[in-house]
């Protein structure tokens, strides 16, 4: 088999570093843990794991940490994670069956990197990163803050998924960071400008978020998983601002990027459901029912999208006219991926109370 270095940057890791550490010590042969100023017990945690533990004082630059840290391994792959994430009993084996795979002749892997979850732990946000690498390659990351690993070569796109487990509050941190840049007037990379516009958002600062958002698309050099997100959220800064006309307008910017997906169809859906323009949330909502999913996506997958919210949309839009059957049917088909969403319960109990109250025949 070959070898495999686990590479970290960690900085007060205590609460969640033994559960990410504990699911992968057995899958690589060594660990390497770079810390940038823990005050907490992260270090000898990481020691009791038998890491190799180095220090990196922190400038406010994620990629030459991680950098750094890649340039202490080692072994023939490198495989990187973040403190809270976890690989989950299935994807170890993977893991372990990966390794045993021969020829293994790969510059990279890829694995799904699942993000959030329904009520039955079942992921519905995930994309996919590049995990492992192959060493000699001396891939590089980029990016102060949402860095990024340029790779090459021959990719293989793997089933072993990484889980996000965040434990940590949300804080600004990474807000300061680019805001401190851009009072020393630093150039930002298109990358940059969009993770810049996504800080903005999250921190609920709609219109300078919109306005970062404009400045990345205008420049047309971002990859083109960010300029669909990016025109998606763009569209949510102006619905939150009450800008209707605009919203629609970042909405169809997507389709100069690729065809439309059923991310795009079900918000296009909302938008005409949230005007009470029934047949024309109908139209979309249906074709999200119809398309079919592009495999391996690198970016951003929204899950109910591609299954079982379409449906529900429609059970509502068909219910709204008058149309009980076709409700009927597009409820079952939302039933059928997934029977324990509190909407889909509800309209379970809706539909049978409508059947009991049908007078006998």
């Amino acid at each position: 088999m070959f070898t495999v270095s686990l590479c970290m940057i960690v900085r007060n890791e205590e609460q969640t570093l033994g559960r990410c550490l504990s699911t992968v010590r057995d899958l690589v042969d060594e660990i390497i843990i770079v810390d940038t100023g823990s005050e907490d017990q992260t270090r000898e945690i990481a020691r009791s794991f038998g890491a190799r533990l180095f220090e990196f004082a922190w400038i406010d630059d994620f990629a030459a940490a991680r950098n750094f840290a890649f340039s202490q391994a080692s072994k023939d792959y490198i495989f990187w994670l973040d403190a809270d994430d976890v690989l989950e009993e299935a994807d170890r084996e993977r893991f372990l069956a990966l390794r045993k795979m021969e020829p293994f002749e790969y510059d990279s892997v890829s694995m799904p990197y699942h993000l959030a979850f329904d009520d039955r732990g079942q992921p519905v946000k995930f994309l996919r990163r590049n995990r492992l690498v192959k060493r000699q390659r001396q891939f590089v990351w980029h990016g102060a803050v949402h860095e990024y690993l340029e790779v090459g070569g021959e990719i293989y796109h793997s089933d072993i998924a990484v889980t996000h487990r965040k434990e940590k509050a949300y804080t600004d941190r990474n807000l300061q960071i680019y805001l401190r840049r851009q009072e020393r007037n630093e150039s930002f990379s298109p990358r940059d400008q969009y993770y810049f516009a996504n800080e903005l958002y999250d921190h609920g600062r709609y219109q300078e978020a919109a306005e970062q958002y404009q400045a990345f698309l205008d420049g047309g050099q971002g990859w083109i998983e960010d300029q669909i997100m990016a025109c998606y959220k763009q569209a949510e800064c102006y619905a939150n601002l009450q800008q209707p006309e605009k919203q629609i307008q970042s909405l169809v910017r997507t389709l100069a990027f690729d065809a439309p997906r059923a991310e795009f169809c079900c918000k296009v859906g909302a938008y005409f459901l949230e005007k009470k323009d029934i047949h024309k949330a109908i139209y979309w909502f249906r074709q999200a029912t119809l398309l079919e999913r592009p495999p391996n996506m690198m970016g951003m997958t929204d899950e109910p999208a591609w299954s079982w919210l379409p449906h529900l949309q429609l059970c509502y839009c068909y219910d709204q006219i008058g149309e009980y059957g076709r409700a009927k049917i597009h409820h079952e088909m939302s039933k059928l991926h997934h029977p324990t969403h509190p909407s889909v319960l509800h309209n379970e109990r809706y539909f049978a109370s409508r059947e009991e109250a049908q007078p006998s025949v």
